[in-house]
């Protein structure tokens, strides 16, 4: 039932999509059911004022109506599904006037990490993010597949191992949203969820300047330590994370041999561009 609540412009459409497809099917289910128990009433045996036409077989006027108004909903169904796929491809970002903040998503056992590359930031198990402010996800794993997904901002989406997925979301409104991995990953999977918390932008900016504070940082050995499968792991901070860890941890399952102790003195010279689930 969250799904028929939702927070932002995503949510606001699937709803809509939802809505609109179970109407137009019940066009279908309502009459049938309807009709099952007053032809059962009106033609029992009983009942003698009903007219009896043993040798009745045909009637183009109940043919027209068994084709013509499923042909009508499919139809509607086929237009709607059609737009709204691509109206909200999760690729394509969210028309705003506002920047996008860019996160980086990634599925651990049985944990959610998220960098925020341009403060230079990390969280596990909570999102922290302003309201009416487009949000630019990249998501990938370092386990097997698993689902990213805010019932309440729209749009599930798988996480893989060697890839990358891309999400636009956004919330309208400030609250504590539920997030949650939907792909059984394991005995840690009922606990693989986090705390969407969708605050103003000055509490944003403030919140920010608390995580610059945080003792943890996050470099690849610590990354490696957090990891290794847990349940339940409390939420966490890192005032620091290391250049393009993102990119490495891709780079994990792409390329035949990676040397991590040498991933911290990487320059900003080209490597080889991470691929999209789509390409794979």
């Amino acid at each position: 039932m969250i799904l028929f609540d939702p927070k932002g412009p995503i949510g606001n459409d699937e709803r809509f999509l939802i809505i609109a497809a179970i109407v137009l099917m019940l066009i279908v289910v309502v009459p049938a059911m309807v009709m099952a128990i007053w032809f059962a009433l009106r033609y029992r045996a009983s009942n003698t004022k009903a007219t009896y036409m043993p040798k009745w077989s045909y009637s183009a006027k109940i043919h027209l109506v068994v084709w013509l108004v499923p042909v009508a909903i499919v139809t509607v169904l086929g237009y709607l599904a059609w737009s709204r796929t691509h109206r909200l491809d999760p690729y394509k970002p969210i028309d705003s006037g506002v920047r996008p903040i860019s996160i980086e998503a990634v599925s651990l056992d049985w944990k959610w990490l998220f960098i925020y590359p341009e403060r230079n930031i990390a969280t596990v198990n909570q999102l922290v993010f302003p309201a009416n402010v487009p949000l630019s996800f990249r998501i990938t794993s370092d386990t097997v597949m698993t689902s990213f997904f805010i019932p309440q901002l729209g749009s599930q989406i798988y996480a893989m191992a060697g890839m990358q997925t891309r999400l636009h979301l956004m919330a309208d409104e400030p609250g504590v949203y539920y997030g949650q991995n939907q792909q059984f990953s394991g005995r840690g999977f009922s606990d693989m969820h986090f705390k969407a918390i969708a605050i103003s932008l000055e509490e944003f900016e403030a919140w920010l300047q608390r995580a610059k504070e945080a003792p943890d940082k996050l470099d690849w050995a610590r990354f490696k330590e957090l990891a290794k499968p847990s349940v339940g792991h409390p939420v966490t901070t890192f005032s620091s994370v290391q250049p393009d860890l993102f990119d490495h941890i891709i780079d994990k399952y792409t390329r035949k041999q990676v040397n991590p102790s040498a991933m911290s003195k990487e320059s900003g010279a080209a490597r080889a561009k991470p691929r999209d689930s789509e390409d794979s």
